[in-house]
């Protein structure tokens, strides 16, 4: 007969693998690894923090509360603290129809919400453009009734969410298939409204999910550059955001002033990687618990 050696063989009480690289591999690999790490994340990274406080820790905090620093880091919180909440209600509402209901066209649903991930951000700031501009239907009309939308914060808005709004959803959906309908039946077959139902049966079930999904929608919401460049209008104190912000300073040779605006941003990529990891620890418990992956 023969031995198939893609299986593993119990010898004596040690499971020893038929098939396996070799030490020396273990350890080239974890070398590549490394190598590349520390060259394409961890030395970018140490250097912008390097540069920031190359002329001191004086320097540093002077090109932080500089006005434009300080308008473009306001900007920047306006814009997270509008797209976040406005993505958190669409991607829970998005999981819950897709997750619980059967309908006709829910697969084309579900790729529309994907189509952020393979458009380019610069794309979708042009389709504001035409969506927006004088020369459209709705520009003039917006305009005429004191609306502005681009070059101004309301486009700005709009361009975050359309490149940030697929990750609570997509964080979300799958979760939500694999509990089911179960405990939301049983909660209304005793007498639970539907709101009741979503408070005290759903959104426990899926809170960390959903701590997940607006930790990363956060994050790319504050580091976009491309949609939010297109639709922004870099008018200094006014519609840059700290991405933009950083771009002029460095254009402009002012590499110190540069370097401390974008360590703000790298900051803020450290500790969304740290609660990224705390959040998978605890949300992956839970999926385990729940007989998931």
């Amino acid at each position: 007969m023969a031995h198939d050696l893609s299986q593993s063989e119990p010898i004596g009480n040690v499971w020893n693998p038929a098939t396996t690289e070799s030490r020396t591999a273990r350890y080239v690999l974890i070398a590549i690894t490394l190598v590349f790490l520390g060259l394409f994340l961890f030395m970018p990274l140490v250097s912008v923090f390097v540069e920031a406080f190359r002329k001191g820790p004086a320097e540093f905090f002077a090109a932080l509360v500089e006005p434009d620093a300080k308008a473009a880091i306001r900007l920047t919180l306006l814009v997270a603290a509008t797209a976040v909440p406005l993505n958190l209600i669409f991607g829970v509402v998005a999981a819950w129809t897709i997750a619980k209901f059967e309908f006709k066209g829910k697969a084309f649903l579900t790729t529309l919400i994907d189509l952020p991930f393979s458009v380019s951000p610069v794309i979708s700031g042009l389709v504001y453009v035409l969506l927006f501009s004088s020369h459209s239907v709705l520009g003039p009309w917006l305009k005429s009734h004191g609306i502005e939308v681009l070059f101004a914060v309301p486009g700005i808005v709009l361009a975050t969410m359309f490149v940030t709004f697929p990750f609570v959803a997509r964080e979300l959906i799958p979760l939500m298939q694999h509990q089911g309908t179960t405990d939301e039946e049983a909660a209304l077959s005793l007498g639970a409204n539907g709101w009741q139902t979503f408070w005290h049966v759903t959104l426990p079930n899926i809170k960390w999910g959903l701590l997940y999904g607006v930790l990363l929608c956060n994050a790319r919401a504050m580091g976009e550059f491309g949609a939010v460049s297109v639709v922004s209008g870099h008018i200094r104190g006014l519609t840059n955001t700290m991405p933009l912000h950083v771009e002029i300073l460095y254009n402009e040779y002012n590499f110190v002033a540069a370097f401390a605006v974008a360590s703000l941003l790298a900051l803020l990529a450290l500790v969304t990687l740290v609660l990224k990891t705390l959040l998978e620890l605890r949300y992956g418990a839970e999926l385990r618990a729940a007989g998931g992956h």
